[in-house]
């Protein structure tokens, strides 16, 4: 199944309190639990203004079926096309 990077802008994200972080982990579980097992939340990195997820998903669609239901931005989707790491170089 594809893999996407969700840019996420949060003003402040990099400010924000651990159960506010938490919270937003719940909500966004909750939803996923309700959509089924079509998308998978795999990891996020939060940054200064920006939160940058991962999940697995069938299509750009459901990502973006996934973010209105929780009320989180998406400004930009991306699909991995291809995954690279210092073993490539070998």
């Amino acid at each position: 199944m594809p893999k996407y990077i969700i840019e996420r802008e949060i003003p402040g994200a990099g400010s924000l309190a651990y159960r506010e972080l938490q919270n937003i982990s719940q909500k966004s579980c909750g939803v996923l639990n309700d959509m089924g097992p079509k998308i998978q939340w795999v990891e996020s990195y939060v940054t200064d203004d920006k939160v940058y997820c991962v999940y697995i998903a069938p299509d750009e669609e459901t990502v973006r079926e996934h973010a209105e239901k929780g009320g989180f931005p998406a400004n930009r989707i991306s699909q991995v096309r291809s995954v690279i790491d210092p073993t490539t170089a070998e």
